[in-house]
């Protein structure tokens, strides 16, 4: 229960506040809650209780008015940018921000379309919760190319730190000893169909340089006593995951890490609370607190502490950020370097290629596993030899259709129901998620002249795919249509979508962490260069975005910046 720990005013000056509660905020207030801080917890959403609010969880599509689609009127008046979500249906919407609240504008010939789930938990509670660590490539190719500025830690810095966030989340995968995807600590991996272990023997066959792997994904697939403890069991394989999920069976902030924190009493939460900007006095260089907006009344409150975690994720930490002026920094705090709100990037989820499989007939799978397979990097692995910098990895698999094969068909009579019991035949497909580069022109700001509800300054984002990005979504569909022609699919179909960046749900960049304070947010600890009490750790951190699914590495930063945090503090050094 998280009613006693729920606060609105407070006088109390805590050691830290953690702005935003979502995958890096959750690590966040579990790690200092953990070392003895006594931690407020700010959420600009509502409070979701585990288990309780989880309210289109387990139901059938006929218990939904319109059969779990999103009425009409509804999408165009509150969800015109959150409808563009794979998760976002009529059981889940609710975890889905409205967009008539929270609008934004993009500059002429621009486009970014911004996923937000505000709530406690936020994120966390509708990501696709694939987990991978980031390679050494990933630290080092900055520097290799020249394209953004290098990482101020490498591998060897982060990985204890994989280890130790992965042994709590819990993530599934087996052990492959790949360079481009590094083992994690993992719980058994999801087993692959038997359609995707005839294509791995195939394509591992025909590409020596590539692998297909297992995905892996922050879902328990064996219960150990040490997630029985915290309340936590195995996947049951039902794909509601974005519902909320009871079982505890994949990893977000209210069945794990939220309830850790909870545990120590150390923990308190402002719920409803909107972050407009940070506190901040110049005699001292640091930062004191938050300025707060209820969301529901609009009154104003603050509150205290002696150091301060942005979490809030990447576009809402910039926006908070960059509101917060003063005389020392009049263009955003902690913005001495002017590099605030640029070098904004996404992944590359624009290409696919499918195409459909013959025979198999007599085989099937169970369940409705939450990873499918992957095919790590191989492209400009020493050095760059395609017309695009960096690279990617495909993601993707095999499954048969179901009764929705009969849909559009002419026939009728008992042979054709009787034939819809039957499902469909097999289909392949493998989707790209490639690197965006970071590039200064790609930015959001603040419009001064327009506010949402709350008063805050509407962002504006400018922000388009370059022409390596357009390189790169060609190179995905042919490499995916050719691995796919390779294993004998028939009707093969390439497609490169136009859609504008933020739809891969992995922003970041716009704070970035760096060697030189002249260039960079942050230095390699997450902390700021010009405030020492203040640490981000969500995605606008990140000097580079790599190909893989970001949010493992948020988790490994935050915890570490914590561990740093912490004790830099015990030392009177923040």
């Amino acid at each position: 229960m998280i009613d006693p720990f729920l606060i609105k005013k407070s006088a109390k000056k805590y050691d830290a506040i953690v702005v935003g509660s979502g995958i890096s905020g959750g690590w966040a207030a579990k790690e200092l809650c953990e070392k003895g801080l006594k931690v407020l917890l700010i959420e600009r959403g509502r409070a979701v209780k585990h288990r309780e609010d989880y309210s289109g969880e387990g139901k059938a599509p006929w218990e939904f008015d319109h059969r779990g689609r999103v009425a009409t009127n509804l999408i165009n008046d509150q969800y015109r940018i959150q409808k563009k979500c794979y998760a976002f249906n009529d059981a889940t919407k609710h975890f889905f921000a409205n967009d008539k609240d929270y609008p934004y504008t993009s500059a002429e010939g621009t486009a970014f379309d911004w996923i937000r789930g505000n709530q406690l938990g936020g994120r966390s509670l509708i990501w696709h919760r694939q987990s991978f660590r980031f390679s050494e490539l990933s630290f080092e190719e900055n520097a290799r190319d020249g394209y953004g500025c290098d990482w101020p830690i490498r591998y060897k810095d982060l990985a204890p730190w994989y280890s130790y966030v992965e042994k709590f989340t819990g993530v599934s995968g087996s052990k492959d000893k790949h360079p481009q995807l590094p083992d994690s600590e993992c719980l058994p991996p999801f087993e692959m169909n038997s359609v995707e272990l005839y294509a791995k023997a195939l394509i591992e066959r025909k590409y020596p340089d590539r692998k297909m792997l297992q995905g892996r994904c922050a879902h328990l697939s064996e219960a150990t006593p040490f997630f029985l403890e915290q309340g936590r069991s195995k996947c049951m394989a039902r794909n509601q995951c974005q519902r909320g999920c009871s079982f505890g069976a994949y990893f977000s902030t209210q069945s794990s890490t939220l309830p850790a924190a909870l545990k120590t009493n150390n923990l308190r939460i402002a719920c409803n609370s909107v972050v407009d900007s940070l506190r901040y006095d110049d005699k001292t260089n640091r930062v004191t607190g938050v300025n707060v907006i209820d969301e529901e009344t609009l009154e104003t409150r603050e509150y205290q502490a002696n150091m301060v975690f942005m979490c809030a994720s990447t576009i809402g930490t910039t926006q908070i950020m960059l509101n917060s002026t003063s005389k020392a920094f009049p263009n955003g705090i902690a913005n001495s370097s002017g590099v605030l709100g640029h070098y904004l990037m996404d992944h590359i989820y624009n290409s696919e290629a499918r195409g459909e499989i013959e025979g198999f007939s007599d085989d099937y799978y169970k369940g409705n596993r939450p990873t499918n397979p992957v095919i790590p990097r191989f492209q400009n692995l020493k050095k760059q030899t395609q017309a695009y910098a960096r690279g990617y990895f495909l993601r993707g698999g095999a499954a048969r259709t179901s009764v929705v094969h009969g849909i559009g068909n002419k026939d009728f009579g008992a042979s054709f129901k009787k034939s819809l019991q039957k499902p469909g035949p097999w289909g392949f497909g493998w989707g790209g998620s490639g690197e965006m580069l970071p590039m200064f022109d790609n930015q959001m700001t603040l419009d001064s002249s327009k506010t949402d509800k709350w008063g805050m300054p509407l962002i504006e984002f400018n922000c388009k795919w370059t022409d390596n990005d357009y390189k790169m979504m060609q190179a995905m569909a042919d490499d995916a249509a050719e691995i796919l022609e390779s294993i004998g699919a028939k009707n093969v179909k390439r497609n490169v979508s136009d859609a504008p960046p933020g739809l891969a749900i992995h922003e970041m960049g716009t704070a970035r962490m760096g060697r030189d304070a002249n260039t960079s947010v942050l230095n390699g600890n997450n902390q700021c260069h010009d405030i020492p009490n203040l640490f981000i750790t969500d995605g606008s951190c990140m000097p580079s975005s790599g190909h893989v699914n970001p949010s493992l590495t948020y988790m490994a930063l935050t915890a570490r910046a914590a561990d740093f945090a912490v004790k830099a503090y015990r030392d009177k050094k923040i």
